[in-house]
Formats: structure tokens, C-alpha cells, sequence
């Protein structure tokens, strides 16, 4: 893999974790409102936790998605070095 993918795939990572963390900051700010009455504390917390549960699942799928092009990567690189073992050897 190369070193603009590796640092791809390490702000991608990067990416998904951070948006964990505003996922877990919203949760607990929506609970932290939990109390709060009023129609339209009703209706914005209905709202927030429509848009949470949608990023938690698009957060999942950019995770799976990322982890299936590095393993992809991955046997690619490994596929090239065992069908050209005389390069890697001249690299090395």
C-alpha cells in the first residue's frame, strides 16, 4: 500500500472516530435535556435522535467500507509479492 493510501485511510479513520465522539456528545446532551419541557424541546429532541441513530449508521457503514478497501489493499500488495517475489527481493 502506498503512502498516500496509508495516510488516507489514517484521516478516514481519524474521520469516523471523531465522529463517534459528536455522536457521543449529542447523545448525552440530548439526555441532559431530557427534562427540559416544552413542545418544541419535544419535537427537537424527536429530530436529534432521528439524525443520531441515521449517523450511527452511516458512521458503521464508513467504517465497514473502510475496512474492506484496506483488506482489499492489503491482499492486492500481498497477491503482487508472490507473483513477483524477484522484485521484492531487488527492492530489498
Amino acid at each position: 500500500m502506498s503512502e498516500a493510501a496509508d495516510l488516507s485511510n489514517s484521516n478516514k479513520q481519524k474521520f469516523v472516530a471523531d465522529m463517534r465522539v459528536v455522536v457521543a456528545d449529542a447523545e448525552e446532551i440530548l439526555r441532559a435535556a431530557a427534562g427540559v419541557a416544552g413542545e418544541k424541546m419535544a419535537d427537537l429532541r424527536e429530530r436529534i435522535g432521528e439524525r443520531l441513530r441515521d449517523a450511527k449508521l452511516r458512521i458503521a457503514d464508513a467504517e465497514a467500507a473502510l475496512v474492506d478497501k484496506t483488506k482489499a489493499a492489503a491482499r492486492a500488495t500481498d497477491d503482487y509479492v508472490n507473483d513477483n517475489p524477484w522484485r521484492d527481493g531487488g527492492i530489498a
